[in-house]
């Protein structure tokens, strides 16, 4: 996949575009996230409330064996239907910010468009935690380094649904070679963002992560874009 430089934006030109395209769009946008982290993190809550409460157990005289043993498989359930979850969810966001930046309409219910593509979304998030944790083994940089070559897959997977979940990786990676630094900066620019957010016990957080998808759907779409014009002047 050649990407023509010519036409790659620079980061605040992506944050740009990603302001005047949230501009009338705020608060679907700002639903859409806080939905997607209520659905996503459900399972996780659910789980820490009830390790809480078998804890307590404990305290009160509870066989500490059978309580862990709970614990652990309470656990093992938690991940398993977050990352099924995650998957067609995953899909869903990215399939409603693409739709965003292309001016597209778009609506609540696209945040299920991932269902559509069950089994695909699930192999591509098992796929995707996987690689990153085999090369985070190998040191923290490695991992954060693959988090960045397979970031465009979701975004991929959407455009090309037929292809499945290793191919939309492959693309990934070829999208992503030359560019991982420099969405390495992209996020790195929403720190004073994020900062503010802190200061403001979280409540930032609903402006900045829409703010923030945009801007990854933007610079997809940017690659994506100068790729495909490269291609043709070919």
């Amino acid at each position: 996949m050649e990407i023509n430089n010519a036409l790659v934006k620079k980061n605040n030109l992506l944050r740009k575009s990603s302001r005047e395209q949230l501009k009338g769009n705020w608060g679907k946008c700002i639903l859409l996230c806080f939905l997607f982290s209520l659905i996503t993190g459900l399972p996780e809550t659910i789980n820490s409330i009830t390790n809480i409460n078998a804890k307590a157990n404990i305290l009160l005289g509870a066989d500490p064996s059978e309580i862990i043993s709970g614990i652990i498989i309470r656990g093992i359930i938690c991940v398993i239907i977050t990352l099924v979850l995650c998957g067609p969810f995953t899909f869903g966001l990215a399939s409603c910010f693409m739709k965003l930046v292309r001016k597209e309409p778009f609506r609540f219910e696209n945040l299920f468009d991932g269902f559509q593509h069950f089994v695909s979304t699930i192999v591509l998030t098992l796929l995707e935690t996987l690689f990153m944790f085999l090369w985070s083994l190998l040191f923290i940089i490695p991992g954060i380094i693959a988090y960045y070559r397979y970031s465009m897959a979701f975004y991929i997977l959407n455009d090309n649904p037929e292809i499945g979940a290793l191919e939309a990786l492959s693309r990934s990676k070829q999208m992503m070679a030359g560019y991982k630094w420099k969405l390495f900066c992209l996020y790195f620019s929403f720190i004073g963002w994020g900062i503010v957010s802190c200061i403001t016990l979280g409540i930032g957080l609903f402006w900045l992560i829409p703010y923030i998808n945009t801007s990854i759907a933007n610079f997809y779409e940017n690659l994506k874009n100068a790729s495909e014009t490269n291609s043709n002047l070919e």
